[in-house]
């Protein structure tokens, strides 16, 4: 039987945008970057908590992001409350 090391030790944080009130609105994965929260913080309090969590901060280029995202691109569960709320918006 294949055993699956989640590691909880491994932490990452992809941010989605930055607010003109100064708040960051960000993915925050423990383990696997494709196991992500959304979250919302000002710009000090992200700072303070990517430092004490020891994050690994992904973008677009990173090979885990990528990695993350070609994982459920292929699934119609693969959406974002960010996206959500950005279509609801537009309509």
């Amino acid at each position: 039987m294949e055993r699956n090391n989640f590691d909880t030790t491994r932490k990452f944080v992809r941010v989605i945008e930055l607010k003109k009130n100064g708040m960051v609105e960000f993915e925050f994965a423990v383990g696997e970057p494709e196991l992500y929260v959304e979250m919302l913080l000002p710009a000090k309090a992200f700072e303070e908590f990517s430092a004490a969590n020891h994050v690994v901060t992904l973008d677009a280029t990173s090979p885990l992001q990528i990695a993350a995202q070609e994982s459920v691109e292929d699934t119609q569960w693969s959406w974002s409350l960010h996206q959500a709320r950005n279509s609801a918006s537009n309509k």
